[in-house]
C-alpha cells in the first residue's frame, strides 16, 4: 500500500501474523530496496516469533533517487509513514530498523515515533576511508536499545560496543551482509524476542 507523506508517497509491504506481539518497521539503504537479502531474512525470522513486519520503500526511492537528500525531510517522511502504520496496529509495541542509511533514519527518529527498540543493520559508521567523520552520535542519541549487526569487512566501519545495547560483528561479511543473511535474521529475531517482551517501553508511556 502507498502512504502519503509531506515529501511524497512511500510504499509499504506488510507481512502480518496472527495475534502479533509487536510491529517491526524496516527500511532499505540509500540505493537499495525492501527486497534486500538481509531485510527478507529479518522479516522471515521476525514473523516466526510473532512480529508483524512492514517493509517501507521511502519516498526518495519511489521518485527514483539513489540518495535520500535532506536528512530533515527524510526523517519527516519517515515519521509520517510510521504514524500511519501505528494507527493501523494500535496498541502494538513498535520496533524499527533498516540497513545502512535506513539504520541511521531508524536511530534518528526512534524517540519521535515512540519506538521501543532499533535494529541497525550495516550501520555506516563513517564514509569509506574517512573515520574522522563518525556517525556514532546517531547511535547514542537513539534513546532506546539499539542492536547493531555489522560485518567485519565493512568499509563503512564497525561501531563500538559501548554505543549500542548489543553489537554483533559477523566474520567475513561486508556492507551488504549477503554471505549468510539467514544468520542476520537469527540474530535479530533472538534479540527482538527478548527486547519486545511485554512490559512498558518508551513508546508506551
Amino acid at each position: 500500500m502507498d502512504i502519503t507523506t509531506p515529501h511524497g508517497p512511500g510504499r509499504v509491504e506488510i507481512d502480518e501474523v496472527t495475534d502479533p506481539r509487536f510491529l517491526l518497521v524496516l527500511t532499505h539503504g540509500s540505493a537499495g530496496g525492501v527486497d534486500a537479502g538481509d531485510l527478507l531474512a529479518v522479516r522471515d525470522a521476525t514473523t516466526a516469533i510473532g512480529g508483524t513486519v512492514a517493509r517501507v520503500l521511502q519516498p526518495f526511492r519511489m521518485r527514483g533517487a539513489r540518495a535520500p537528500g535532506s536528512a530533515v525531510k527524510q526523517d519527516e517522511a519517515w515519521e509520517a509513514l510510521v504514524a500511519e502504520l501505528r494507527g493501523r496496529y494500535p496498541g502494538l509495541p513498535l520496533a524499527q530498523g533498516g540497513r545502512s542509511n535506513g539504520a541511521r533514519v531508524a536511530c534518528r527518529t526512534a524517540g519521535a515515533v515512540g519506538a521501543r527498540a532499533v535494529v541497525a543493520l550495516a550501520f555506516p559508521l563513517h564514509p569509506p576511508g574517512k573515520p574522522e567523520r563518525s556517525r556514532a552520535g546517531e547511535l547514542r542519541a537513539a534513546g532506546v536499545d539499539v542492536l547493531v549487526v555489522n560485518g567485519d569487512r565493512d568499509p563503512f566501519g564497525v561501531p563500538d560496543a559501548v554505543d549500542a545495547a548489543r553489537l554483533v560483528v559477523l566474520p567475513g561479511e561486508g556492507h551488504d551482509l549477503k554471505k549468510d543473511p539467514a544468520r542476520v535474521g537469527e540474530v535479530v529475531a533472538a534479540w527482538l524476542d527478548a527486547t519486545m517482551r511485554p512490559g512498558p517501553g518508551p513508546g508506551d508511556l
